[in-house]
């Protein structure tokens, strides 16, 4: 630990009253942090070797973005109000609900460090704004010597703080139901050769038969409400039970012994009653192997979503798989809707939703008319207006402006991304 850390309070540095003035000028300008300022400061974070694995999963990416967000503006706002004074660990909600997340998936306290690695990127952006703010060296000097100690300061002390309040809480989130059957998930997942007797008789379920792999999730949602949700999924399934994991505390992984998948547009309908809950399902697959691949097809599927920041509420494997192989890179799939579609990708999603319709339908209008409940020659009415707004006609590029279409149906306003 950083010997800093150690000095009491009454050893602290007092700073001028010109370099306090600087301080808090700097700390209002970083409680408005830019977003490419934050996307560094999580980068360096989430790519460390340490805990690198686990960042696959959205839930706990979007976990570990909450906590340095908290932690940056936790140290700002302190520096507003006192600046240069010590300022107190964070022990906010965002901060501790990552932590126990990272423990639930088997790291210890020492993951906590990875926020040093957050720190220097921190430090390179607070000289930045310093800089910005005075020319006179001793008053720069000054500040910079005081922030530097505060924030590696902070760092320890928060470090410190919530990994004694992990350590407290490892018994409750390393025993009992759910993190045993996390336990045996993750290793069935990773392939480990457990057993699979061992495996029924910890999970309470049959891994023969069939298995239809979903996650369940939600920020700042209550605990109840995935429970709703997954319960929705149960009826919209026909399931009449489930093996339930509590992946973090704001997503549950779920296994239903079904054949059949419902359609992404029967969940979305199903889910509009329960508000910031997603559902991602994979494909109806057999046996232990089936087990395991429904739920990386589900977690497949997941990533898609968050990704493209989409505002449906669910969406199954077996209707986004190439919507999931498109858009892994999330700038050149907005390339190429924008490059293939033209006006369309801007114009009234009705048309869009229309064209696309049409071509799924083999190009029969008359079968969309029904699908969309609209006259036969509102359609044609609206296909010709399609082809005014696209570069090339739909009939000259189906597959392309098909693929662009189903894109741009799950791709959610792009300055969310």
């Amino acid at each position: 630990m950083n010997q800093n850390s150690d000095r009491s309070p009454d050893l602290w540095p007092s700073p001028s009253r010109e370099a306090r003035e600087v301080i808090r000028r700097g700390a209002e300008q970083a409680l408005d942090p830019r977003p490419e300022w934050l996307a560094e400061l999580f980068d360096a974070v989430m790519h460390s070797e340490r805990t690198e694995p686990a960042y696959t999963d959205p839930v706990l990416q979007e976990g570990t973005r909450r906590a340095n967000v908290s932690n940056l503006l936790h140290w700002a706002t302190a520096n507003v109000r006192d600046p240069g004074a010590r300022v107190s660990a964070n022990r906010s909600p965002d901060v501790l609900d990552a932590s126990r997340d990272m423990v639930r998936r088997g790291f210890d306290e020492t993951a906590l460090e990875t926020w040093r690695l957050g720190q220097s990127v921190a430090w390179r952006r607070w000289m930045e704004i310093c800089f910005g703010l005075t020319d006179d060296r001793a008053v720069l000097y000054e500040v910079l010597a005081v922030t530097s100690q505060s924030i590696s300061a902070f760092i320890d002390d928060t470090v410190a703080a919530v990994a004694e309040t992990i350590r407290t809480e490892r018994h409750e989130l390393t025993h009992g139901t759910h993190p045993e059957r996390l336990a045996t998930v993750s290793l069935l997942l990773e392939g480990a050769p457990v057993p699979q007797e061992t495996a029924e008789a910890r999970l309470g379920h049959r891994l023969t038969g069939p298995h239809l792999g979903a996650i369940v999730w939600g920020h700042d949602v209550p605990g109840d409400r995935l429970e709703n949700a997954a319960e929705l999924l149960l009826a919209a399934t026909g399931a009449t039970r489930r093996l339930t994991v509590l992946a973090t505390g704001s997503s549950l992984w779920l296994w239903l012994p079904v054949s059949t998948a419902p359609h992404s547009d029967e969940l979305n309908t199903a889910f509009a009653t329960l508000p910031s809950v997603h559902v991602a399902v994979g494909r109806p697959r057999q046996g232990l192997d089936g087990f395991r691949q429904t739920h990386l097809e589900a977690a497949a599927v997941q990533r898609m979503m968050v990704r493209l920041a989409t505002s449906r509420r669910a969406g199954t494997y077996a209707d986004t798989q190439l919507v999931a192989l498109l858009s892994r890179d999330v700038a050149e799939a907005d390339r190429f809707i924008d490059d293939t579609l033209g006006d369309l990708a801007g114009a009234d999603p009705d048309l869009a939703l229309t064209l696309r319709t049409y071509l799924d339908e083999q190009c029969n209008a008359a079968r969309v008319a029904e699908r969309l409940h609209t006259h036969r020659n509102t359609i044609v009415r609206r296909l010709g207006r399609c082809d005014e707004l696209l570069p090339r006609r739909a009939a000259d590029d189906p597959v392309g402006i098909g693929a662009a279409l189903h894109l741009l149906a799950w791709r959610g306003p792009r300055g969310d991304s």
